[in-house]
């Protein structure tokens, strides 16, 4: 077992990895009353390509079966459901799927090892058949179409299909009506075997428990009849270019008044760990110093009545795709984008603010701080970053570690009018 420190936020996580393969970290939290553990696999709704295990051709399968996989993961083979055992140790269970992990996790005060068994045995035991892949459809079908009358679902992925000339991330989660109605029990089985392998999983519970229990039931709990993985899943993308795939895509929705999402895609890709983790660091710096309240372009905005409080902005980052997104409600999205990419352009010329940059990085130490007192933060990003190859405990030294010279460098580079597009959800004309 190996333990992992950091003296910094007097943190430390204890790490194996199983004979199958599995990860597992713990990370004790002396005198917290909630405990809590998510199991993930490395597998999203962008993984529609790749070699089976145990076969040697590349298959395409539907579009939207991470997520109905998901779905069917809490049936079980005697007619139960996995949360009716939770429900009895008063456990609350939840579970989801995003473009690249799906997650099962549980939080609790008592019962901690009944409840971590219990995630780890249902998450191992598969149970399709024709009959209740079926029946899944036509529920996923409802959530598909309650999503298709969201316009805020809408403007964000129209938004997504506008950066995206090829990457399935411009692909709906929970795909669409037509792909999940050819999913089969044989297919989902397939992506099961292959991604549900404990060599593409990881464990991470956090909670004031005991380690060697913990780790314990973690080798006793598993029971999968498949060998650890001597290689990594094959795994193929489509070929992505450089230029956004359109600049402006409108829908019309019975709403109110126009809702937005201004993006600029992120050509810095094929990076890892804490290369990785230094450029979000960077990223989400800038577009507080830009963006955020307070801001002379929040400012600008507000006084001309063109934004209200819904308007805000963030960066989305994976090893193979990234991009700042700025949305919210306005009377006029296209002068919203045309006033951005102006002051974009005046912070190019007159530079960032160094003093700015102080405060905000010193906010987010702070911040960081803070969030290391909630197990359910500690847990998520934790096994968020893990996928990426970026240890959570990295954080804070990175941080601190940010100049103000990258983040002006990252402004040039990635805040580019050719790199930007704009989804616009209008309302209905009368």
């Amino acid at each position: 077992m190996k333990k992992i420190t950091n003296d910094v936020l007097k943190e430390e996580i204890y790490y194996e990895k199983l004979e199958n393969g599995l990860d597992v970290y713990f990370m004790p939290k002396t005198g917290f009353t909630k405990k809590y553990a998510v199991l993930a696999t490395n597998y999203g709704s962008n993984e529609l390509e790749f070699i089976p295990i145990g076969e040697s051709e590349k298959i395409r399968v539907n579009e939207g079966i991470a997520h109905f996989l998901e779905h069917k993961m809490f049936e079980q083979p005697d007619g139960g459901n996995a949360f009716d055992k939770f429900s009895k140790w008063g456990a609350s269970a939840n579970a989801f799927t995003n473009f690249t992990m799906t997650a099962y996790l549980f939080s609790v005060t008592e019962n901690f090892y009944d409840s971590l068994a219990h995630l780890i045995d249902y998450v191992q035991t598969p149970y399709f058949t024709d009959e209740n892949v079926e029946k899944e459809k036509g529920i996923i079908e409802q959530e598909i179409k309650m999503y298709d009358d969201d316009p805020n679902w809408n403007v964000y992925f129209n938004c997504l299909k506008a950066l995206y000339v090829n990457h399935p991330v411009k692909v709906d989660i929970a795909g669409s009506v037509e792909s999940i109605n050819k999913i089969t029990k044989e297919e989902l089985y397939k992506c099961y075997n292959t991604f549900y392998n404990p060599g593409n999983m990881t464990l991470f519970v956090v909670g004031d428990l005991d380690c060697d229990k913990v780790m314990d039931i973690a080798k006793k709990a598993n029971h999968y009849d498949v060998d650890k993985l001597s290689n990594e899943i094959q795994k193929f993308y489509p070929n992505e270019p450089d230029n956004v795939n359109e600049k402006e895509i409108v829908a019309k929705f019975p709403i109110s008044m126009p809702t937005f999402n201004i993006a600029f895609k992120d050509n810095k890709v094929g990076i890892k760990g804490n290369e990785l983790l230094r450029k979000e660091i960077v990223t989400e710096i800038l577009i507080d110093m830009i963006f955020k309240r307070g801001s002379r372009l929040f400012e600008d905005l507000y006084m001309k009545g063109l934004i209200n409080d819904s308007f805000g902005g963030g960066f989305s980052s994976q090893i193979d795709y990234g991009f700042t997104i700025i949305g919210g409600d306005s009377k006029d999205p296209r002068e919203v984008k045309k006033i951005i990419l102006e002051h974009i352009e005046k912070y190019k010329i007159e530079g960032l603010n160094n003093q700015e940059f102080e405060r905000i990085r010193k906010k987010k130490i702070g911040n960081l701080l803070k969030y290391f007192d909630s197990v359910d933060f500690i847990a998520n990003n934790f096994i968020t970053y893990n996928f990426k190859g970026i240890n959570l405990l990295d954080y804070l030294e990175v941080l601190k570690d940010i100049k103000f010279e990258e983040v002006q460098e990252r402004l040039n580079s990635h805040l580019k009018e050719e790199y930007c597009v704009i989804s616009i959800v209008e309302p209905i004309e009368k």
